[in-house]
């Protein structure tokens, strides 16, 4: 049987999970023993080289801190771009096809289903923390989930500025603000983008308790040290895990892979399988590791 042959590039990228997911994802999709996933280190510099040198692979997940760069190749080379790519200015994943090769942008629906599954109270107004690749992508997702009006907080408010112009040309109301003026539970929806460790504990003044309502989405994942999320439940909100994003956009992804090696996977069929694999393997091997779940 056709398998595929994957990897996920970034750096750093000892952390990634997406091994762990895509491997769980072949083992669904019947393929594994015909397929691979790999982990290499790779820089913004590196790309263009290693994706020449890596011809054989099906198709590469991509992470920080090149999925701006993989849209500039992208228009350098002329490969197809999905409407989501273009429209965020950043791509996390690249297939091979016999006709070219094709770039998308996976984490939109990542953060769209992971929000979805919370099923969080109706509002218009959301804030999003961080200002690279992901901060577009998550006003992307905002916008396809009603939002109307963006407050942006940014170490660097001036790196914001991309997000914020991509909100406006969806229609939205966006402002940009200071990092540290970021005020826990004033939104009812948060998408946190910053990496792992950029937060402390004291980085924010948090009030007694906050509203029951009050949903945080923390895009990162790694285990080990300060976690907005756990602060967020820690005072009466609702944390939705990174790994929730991460498992969605991953099944986008092993979508991908298996139509440009001409696996017949439907959508609309496969996408709980594979969620429910993928869930069900990232919960063992956090387990074995002794990380959260």
């Amino acid at each position: 049987m056709t398998g595929i042959a994957a990897a996920v590039l970034g750096s750093p990228i000892g952390h990634s999970l997406s091994p762990v997911l895509h491997i769980a994802g072949c083992r669904a999709l019947g393929i594994a023993e015909t397929s691979s996933y790999g982990r290499f280190e790779v820089t913004e510099d590196q790309l263009a080289g290693f994706l020449a040198e890596h011809l054989e692979h099906t198709g590469f997940s991509l992470t920080m801190p090149l999925k701006t760069e993989l849209v500039r190749l992208a228009a350098d080379h002329g490969w197809h771009s999905d409407a989501t790519s273009a429209q965020t200015g950043a791509a996390n994943t690249l297939v091979r096809h016999p006709d070219g090769q094709r770039i998308a942008n996976t984490d939109v629906i990542g953060i769209v289903e992971a929000i979805a599954e919370c099923q969080p109270a109706a509002t218009d107004t959301a804030a999003i923390l961080g200002s690279g690749a992901t901060a577009a992508s998550a006003v992307a997702a905002l916008h396809r989930l009603g939002i109307t009006a963006l407050d942006l907080y940014a170490r660097r408010p001036e790196r914001a500025r991309g997000a914020a112009d991509l909100a406006s040309r969806l229609g939205m109301q966006a402002a940009v603000h200071p990092l540290a003026d970021y005020p826990p539970g004033q939104s009812p929806l948060t998408v946190s983008t910053l990496p792992a460790g950029a937060l402390s504990a004291e980085s924010f003044d948090w009030p007694d308790r906050l509203d029951t309502a009050t949903v945080l989405l923390d895009v990162a994942y790694a285990a080990g040290g300060y976690s907005i999320g756990a602060d967020i439940a820690a005072h009466g909100g609702q944390a939705i895990a990174g790994e929730r994003m991460l498992i969605h956009q991953a099944v986008e992804q092993q979508l991908l892979f298996a139509a440009a090696a001409g696996i017949d996977a439907p959508p609309q069929s496969w996408r709980p399988r594979l969620a429910a694999a993928m869930t069900d393997a990232l919960t063992t091997a956090q387990a074995a590791k002794g990380d959260r779940p």
